[in-house]
């Protein structure tokens, strides 16, 4: 199942000039950071180590003024960023998932620069507060070394838990997890720490819980009554 998507379009190889445009976007971001947010993370943290040393303070600079809304003078470092596709090549990216399981697959046709710059662009298409919700996820993400999985799923989303259903839908997710009737809505902080310490008991294997599962279990118990207390 696609969950988001980004296309990037790009010099050719060998061509004099350097230019970026974008394509086909699906980046859900609400809430943030979404997959839309997680995906354009994780194409800066795949290319970002592939940039020259030197070009990475100015690309935090763009990334700051994107992210205010600031007009961008073109070219920017060394790249126009254009409408006009044509004669251009074209990189896809995209957030999978099956069932609870995801993963990121890019299709990298051009530079390392071209794919950075076509992320950091891609939030001049999303709304104000989206864009100043994502520009510090995008901070994160050219900071991290190491493989794009869970632990870098967890870095950019700011959650323990990982499961598609809490990066899509935090609330719903909480209040299953929980055992909020279908159709609750609002609970009480009285109710969220009620339940909290009934599934907690449940989930503990003193009680019955599956002693290789319960650390995984209660720490996405403390994020589901994290999430409602956030928002009672």
């Amino acid at each position: 199942m696609l969950l988001a998507e980004v296309e990037i379009w790009h010099t050719r190889p060998l061509t004099p000039t350097r230019r970026v445009s974008l394509g086909h976007l699906v980046l859900p971001c609400d809430p943030a950071p979404g997959f839309g947010g997680l995906l354009l993370g994780a194409v800066i943290a795949r290319h970002i180590i592939d940039v020259d040393d030197d070009l990475i303070p100015d690309t935090q600079r763009l990334l700051t003024q994107v992210q205010n809304g600031d007009r961008v003078p073109q070219p920017r470092l060394r790249h126009r960023f254009q409408v006009d596709r044509h004669g251009m090549a074209r990189s896809a990216h995209r957030l999978v998932g099956d069932g609870d399981d995801y993963s990121f697959e890019f299709d990298t046709q051009g530079s390392a620069m071209s794919q950075v710059l076509g992320s950091i662009y891609a939030l001049e298409r999303l709304d104000p507060a989206t864009r100043l919700l994502l520009g510090p996820v995008l901070t994160k993400a050219m900071t991290w070394r190491g493989p794009l999985g869970a632990a870098f799923v967890t870095h950019l989303a700011g959650t323990k838990a990982t499961s598609l259903r809490l990066l899509g839908d935090p609330r719903a997710w909480a209040l299953e997890l929980l055992g909020f009737p279908v159709g609750t809505t609002k609970p009480s902080s009285k109710e969220v720490k009620a339940k909290f310490r009934d599934r907690l008991r449940e989930a503990h294997p003193d009680h019955g819980g599956d002693e290789m599962k319960a650390a995984v279990s209660i720490d996405d118990l403390g994020e589901a009554r994290r999430i409602l207390l956030a928002n009672s």
